[in-house]
């Protein structure tokens, strides 16, 4: 294919794409690797934000001599902010055709086949073992992620590029 024609076909299924995420419909990819993407709920973090803030302002009130000013407001305000950055932010995980990729604290962590060395799959927890480094936990408790999808999905995943499986 020329350049101009690859060109045109891209901005094309940009523009489709665009359309198909507004409805509401996953992406097309053209010869490209389709990943599945699976998202969970983090619910711990805002509301232990939430409970210290509570917290804080409670014993705040009770104590003497101080002014609740703008300071302390504003203190409070970015408390929940934050809260409710951790609540919409979702993590999620993707399954590609040779990688895994996950959201940490740090930002998005991505995986090779060749850097993973096993996968374990128990009831509520999804473990994706490494080479180096600390392992993965996929949790449904703190989390809510649908284990049970991931671990059918990782276990495709690791029938293909090889690597050991475990479900317990």
């Amino acid at each position: 294919m020329s350049r101009s024609w690859e060109r045109k076909v891209r901005k094309n299924m940009s523009e489709v794409n665009k359309k198909r995420k507004k409805q509401g419909n996953g992406k097309m990819v053209l010869n490209g690797e389709k990943s599945d993407k699976i998202v969970g709920r983090n619910f711990i973090a805002p509301i232990l934000l939430i409970l210290f803030i509570g917290v804080y302002v409670i014993l705040m009130q009770n104590s003497p001599g101080f002014q609740m000013d703008t300071m302390f407001w504003i203190t409070v305000g970015c408390y929940i902010l934050l809260a409710m950055v951790f609540f919409f932010r979702r993590p999620y995980i993707t399954i590609g055709k040779d990688y895994v990729q996950t959201r940490k604290m740090t930002g998005d962590k991505k995986l090779s086949a060749a850097a993973i060395k096993g996968i374990v799959v128990q009831k509520g927890y999804v473990i994706v073992e490494q080479q180096k480094g600390a392992n993965w936990v996929f949790s449904k408790l703190t989390n809510r992620y649908p284990t049970e999808e991931i671990g059918e999905k990782l276990k495709q995943f690791a029938q293909t590029n090889g690597i050991a499986f475990q479900q317990k």
